[in-house]
């Protein structure tokens, strides 16, 4: 069994790292809340690590996934981060959704240590992650990758080397740049739907059939409908990402002003009280706003 290491066990890391265990991988773990980790062993076997760096001793691959930047320094970086144990040779895999400059600013610090790093970030949500059916998209360089590919297909359906270091980190603004535009029109479907006296999930019945079917009209129009929030990806996650986003387009040039424009809406959600609520509550600030009027 190849020996690696899981650093981050939140709701994408803990079921990640327990299909690398399941898939025979000699996996140690490491989480900043303790409980957390051990609760991790309990249920796949395994090992704990008070330390980053402890955890990466004498592995061959490191995966990471944290909440930003700053987390990633500190587990790789920091003074017990696993760049400190890791030898030439050994590649970290960072699956955090993060900026771009930090996947470089990784990728040159791995090289000049002899460690091989790739940026891949991941798309799929919670029962994704639960059920091995994540989208991975990477960047670094193609002879790294080659090693790693296997490592990441045992809970992914779909893993891709996008270009060099920071690619994997851009391609996934990509996917929250669409992902914002498409909640938005849902949302707006929906309350309009309601406030013509329409019964939203007949109308939806009928028009998933058709061009505006998506991922989250099928997954996501009834608890929407329901007014229930408490699921899938936090507004505080997703401004956090959009935030990224933006700042990439304003050093590249691009122009988002939807993707403006939906940050700012979920802005208003915080507002609101629902940072912890799931991306799809646009529609709560709707009705919230019809609420007003």
């Amino acid at each position: 069994m190849e020996k690696v290491a899981f650093l981050g066990l939140g709701v994408m890391g803990y079921p990640m790292a327990g299909h690398l265990k399941a898939a025979g991988y000699e996996v140690t773990v490491y989480n900043r809340t303790k409980a957390r980790a051990d609760a991790w062993v309990a249920q796949h076997g395994g090992g704990t690590a008070a330390t980053p760096a402890e955890a990466a001793e004498g592995c061959g691959m490191v995966f990471s996934c944290v909440g930003n930047d700053d987390d990633v320094r500190q587990v790789i970086l920091g003074k017990d981060g696993a760049f400190a144990a890791m030898k030439p040779g050994s590649i970290l895999i960072d699956h955090t959704t993060a900026s771009a400059m930090l996947a470089r600013e990784l990728d040159e610090a791995g090289k000049a240590r002899g460690i091989g790093v790739l940026d891949a970030p991941v798309s799929g949500g919670q029962a994704g992650a639960e059920n091995g059916k994540l989208t991975v998209m990477v960047g670094g360089d193609p002879a790294v990758f080659a090693r790693a590919e296997a490592a990441m297909t045992v809970f992914a359906k779909a893993v891709r080397l996008m270009g060099p270091a920071g690619h994997g980190q851009l391609t996934k603004m990509v996917n929250q740049i669409c992902i914002a535009g498409v909640v938005q029109g849902l949302s707006e479907g929906l309350h309009f739907a309601k406030q013509a006296g329409l019964d939203p999930r007949a109308v939806v019945d009928v028009i998933r059939h058709g061009a505006a079917q998506s991922w989250q009209m099928e997954n996501r129009y009834e608890t929407m409908t329901d007014g229930k929030f408490n699921h899938g990806f936090a507004v505080d996650w997703m401004r956090k990402d959009l935030g990224m986003t933006l700042d990439e387009a304003r050093r590249n040039g691009a122009h988002l002003p939807l993707t403006a424009l939906v940050d700012q809406f979920y802005g208003e959600v915080q507002g609101l009280g629902g940072g912890r609520w799931d991306t799809s509550s646009l529609l709560a600030r709707l009705e919230a706003l019809t609420r007003r009027d």
